[in-house]
């Protein structure tokens, strides 16, 4: 019995963050891939022609600096998004890196106060 795209999906949406990571990365060696460089691709198209004519309503939070105070950013990245420990180091200390994407400009503006705040730089795109 051959497993459709919505089987696979809806197994993925039930997977602990953790083995998501792992399934992730497994991916990336089997099919000698990696997943930030797709997520480039596919945003590329999209920030050009008729994309620069409409408003744009999602905005994503890049962390681009920890500064001085790296425990502290950490804990703000964790609670911003739920990463476990490790995961949230792992983002801060791959700087520049995107935090949060596709949030309201409200949500990335609050982000950003807080992350500052934290110590670190950040950029609205």
């Amino acid at each position: 019995m051959a497993l459709t795209k919505d089987d696979i999906l809806n197994a993925i949406a039930e997977m602990p963050v953790m083995e998501l990571v792992e399934l992730i990365e497994a991916a990336e060696e089997k099919f000698g891939v990696s997943a930030q460089a797709a997520v480039a691709v596919a945003a590329g198209p999209a920030a050009g022609g008729d994309a620069a004519a409409e408003e744009k309503t999602e905005f994503d939070v890049v962390l681009t600096e920890v500064g001085g105070n790296k425990v502290s950013v950490i804990k703000a990245v964790r609670a911003a998004t739920g990463l476990g420990l490790k995961e949230a180091k792992d983002a801060v200390e791959a700087a520049p890196k995107a935090i949060k994407e596709g949030v309201s400009k409200e949500d990335a503006e609050a982000l950003k106060k807080e992350l500052e705040e934290a110590g670190a730089k950040v950029e609205i795109k």
